[in-house]
């Protein structure tokens, strides 16, 4: 098999121990005919060479071809093409190798999946991508399970479990990193009550090579794993609730820096969300929200920089980062670019940990800004501690940044990423002051409103609760700005916005392609692939595809044609309210590889779904129901079942008021006993009994009585009926 030259050199120069060695011995940032890893080349950087698509042809674009995923779920990955083969993931840890000038299969592989942990992924069955040496494909199953595939067969070379326990919620949604001889990956959960880590595993044998946990645990079970860790603990109260897993999973965006041979992690959130739950009496809670520098050939930590210091708010620090050399203060620096959920955009120095740069990019009223000197944020409790009542918190949940990739034009110096400009309520109900260990379910114990629309979304509660929240100084933010999402250029080195262009919704944010030539290429829900002037912002080319566009493009070329590919499918957090601009709303959600290159022909567009239907009459209630019993059946659905199950329309999981009569007979074998887990639906035995399952069911029949009487009377709505309920979704 011949190896791609890039692909070697980065092979021998990752064996090399590279420790501070000079950014010069690496091929320039961008990538060439190949597209060798999720973010296209050593520095993450989504950035081609490539230049025969240009913004005086852009809009020659057209279709090449598809390829039919066989999924209708969510699409987050970016392809890799290598000598002229591309090989992508798909939800669940699915694999395919395609042709990439025809499309044409050469294999797939579908991991046996547990389906029972779809109840522990907070975010769909979403998967990121693969890491690819001259031997191997590496893929992560949602399971937690770790394949090294053959590159001509597809075949399994090995497996590796990759949790180290499983009475905890974790599951596996992020790509592999390639790290030489190693191969990194983490896991989510901490809505759930994992504990987050890292495992490096032998590329050639699978076995583990160094395990790093992001946070300590429970010092009474003695000594901690790391002096890292033994570190930490002071940063964590002695009052900690350990039994709640505390966070701080890794669930993306690890990536490895050749030129220091260190891995940089991006840790995630803790757990549960507020800190005044999680760790009483304070503290930062180290390593949470936090870049942590890791030593390649040790797992031993080498710098950490945390970015959210008492995280009380959902803001991980797994945001996709780029690697970099700018000059600052005189002296050149080898960077890292990030932007994580909390609303700022940071420049940190790869030797030493330290922030160079800390840009305000959203509204934030967890923090008034930064003060480098200290490397802290400037924290606002007084605006953001929501233990003792409600606070809007900007930026929201969602993040100011997600899982979205950035890319970075190193020749422009300019950093292109999506945008979100919103806040959220939350507050503590007294039910979730002092949360119960639930072994695998979830543990945020917070309430949150996930919409910008909070005005509508106060309508119904308590008189003097909309009056407290209305009296928060934010809340003016609320009437000014409800919400932005942006497509945004920003000066790499400075934070400054260049340009910006806005998206149709809250929910609408994608990946960035960036080239040489001036071009950036991105989706939108709507089911549009967008090419932009990279100086100017401008439309140059917009082309219509029929299917949502979450993920980044990326492009290749082979035989002297330069493609353009990007993976389509709605899902991911917020999976089951589709908004209404979303091309999934109004068509098949066909996962699909779109293909592009200059004079294609046009896109096939899949046809419309047919109208909504009506709500069908319910059965008779359930004998011996009392209005206690259906209030309590809410409360357990929103607790457990509302994070898949929102019963909005197009929603891809079922609507939950539309059963027919043999969902309805079956209901408790489905909940109970996992009659339909091969399609999905986890069983819930562990946590509910007969008893809540009958709750639940009651609760669902009185739900579905009252949507039919609307519908007969009002027509089946066209649009999502907002619901607030309790909810822990954190929208990864």
């Amino acid at each position: 098999m011949r190896i791609s030259p890039l692909l070697a050199a980065f092979a021998a120069l990752a064996l090399s121990s590279c420790s501070g060695q000079d950014s010069s011995a690496l091929p320039p940032i961008g990538a060439g005919d190949n597209w060798d890893n999720p973010g296209g080349d050593w520095a993450g950087s989504h950035f081609s060479r490539l230049a025969d698509i240009t913004p005086e042809n852009a809009d020659r674009l057209g279709f090449a071809w598809e390829y039919d995923l066989g999924t209708s779920r969510v699409q987050e990955a970016t392809p890799v093409v290598l000598d002229g083969i591309m090989y992508t993931s798909g939800n669940l840890g699915r694999v395919y190798a395609l042709d990439a000038a025809s499309g044409e299969e050469l294999w797939t592989f579908t991991p046996e999946v547990d389906q029972q942990y779809n109840r522990y992924a907070c975010c769909d069955q979403a998967n990121r991508g693969i890491a690819i040496n001259e031997d191997h494909v590496f893929v992560g199953a949602l399971d937690g399970w770790l394949y090294a595939l053959d590159r001509e067969t597809g075949a399994v070379a090995w497996k590796a479990d990759s949790f180290h326990h499983r009475d905890r919620g974790y599951s596996s949604t992020g790509a592999p990193e390639l790290a030489g001889d190693v191969v990194v990956i983490g896991n989510g959960g901490a809505e759930y009550d994992a504990r987050g880590y890292v495992t490096a595993f032998d590329v050639e044998t699978g076995e583990e090579a160094w395990r790093f946990y992001t946070i300590p645990r429970d010092p009474a079970q003695g000594p901690q794993e790391s002096e890292a860790l033994e570190a930490a603990l002071e940063s964590w109260s002695e009052e900690t609730r350990w039994d709640l897993g505390g966070g701080g999973t890794a669930w993306d965006a690890i990536e490895y820096d050749p030129v220091h041979d260190q891995v940089i992690v991006g840790v995630g959130n803790g757990g549960p969300y507020p800190a005044s739950s999680r760790s009483p009496g304070g503290g930062d809670n180290l390593y949470l929200s936090s870049l942590v520098a890791l030593d390649r050939a040790t797992g031993e930590m080498k710098w950490h920089f945390q970015e959210t210091p008492q995280d009380s708010w959902d803001f991980t620090a797994v945001q996709p980062m780029i690697l970099a050399a700018m000059e600052f203060d005189g002296a050149m620096h080898d960077v890292v670019l990030h932007a994580p959920k909390n609303g700022f955009y940071f420049v940190v120095d790869r030797v030493s940990g330290k922030p160079l740069l800390a840009e305000q990019m959203v509204r934030t009223s967890w923090a008034s800004g930064w003060n480098l000197e200290t490397g802290r944020p400037v924290l606002t409790p007084e605006s953001s501690d929501y233990s003792e009542g409600p606070k809007l918190v900007f930026p929201a949940p969602p993040g100011a940044r997600n899982w979205y990739p950035a890319a970075y034009d190193p020749e422009r110096n300019l950093y292109f990423a999506s945008f979100l400009d919103m806040g959220n309520l939350m507050h503590i109900p007294d039910a979730l002051r002092q949360p119960e260990h639930r072994p695998r379910g979830l543990t945020s114990a917070v309430d949150a409103i996930f919409t910008p629309y909070l005005q509508q979304a106060l309508e119904g509660m308590p008189a003097d609760f909309q009056d407290q929240v209305k009296a928060l100084p934010e809340w003016q933010w609320v009437v000014d700005k409800p919400f932005s999402s942006q497509v945004r250029a920003i000066d790499a080195k400075t934070g400054e916005t260049r340009w910006t262009a806005d998206y149709e919704g809250w929910q609408d944010r994608s990946g960035m392609l960036a080239t040489q030539t001036g071009l950036v290429f991105h989706g939108d829900l709507a089911g549009r692939l967008v090419v932009r002037d990279a100086e100017t912002g401008m439309v140059l080319k917009t082309i219509d595809t029929g299917t949502a566009i979450m993920a980044a493009p990326m492009t290749y070329k082979v035989d002297g044609v330069q493609y353009v590919a990007v993976q389509a499918g709605w899902g991911g957090g917020g999976m089951s309210l589709v908004p209404q601009y979303s091309a999934a709303y109004a068509k098949p959600n066909t996962n699909r590889i779109l293909v592009f290159r200059l004079d294609g022909g046009e896109v096939p567009i899949p046809a419309d779904l047919p109208p909504i239907a009506a709500t069908p009459e319910p059965p008779a209630q359930l004998p011996g129901v009392t209005a206690a019993m259906i209030a309590r059946g809410g409360v357990l659905f929103a607790d457990n079942c509302s994070i898949c199950h929102s019963n909005q329309p197009r929603a891809p999981v079922p609507n939950l008021l539309h059963m027919n009569d043999g969902t309805h007979a079956a209901f408790d074998q489905i909940v109970l006993d996992g009659l339909l887990l091969a399609n999905g639906m986890p069983r819930w035995d562990d946590l509910l009994d007969a008893s809540d399952s009958k709750a639940i069911h009651a609760y669902l029949i009185d739900e579905q009585r009252k949507a039919h009487e609307r519908d007969r009377r009002d027509g089946p709505p066209d649009e999502m009926i907002y619901s607030r309920g309790t909810t822990n979704r954190s929208m990864h």
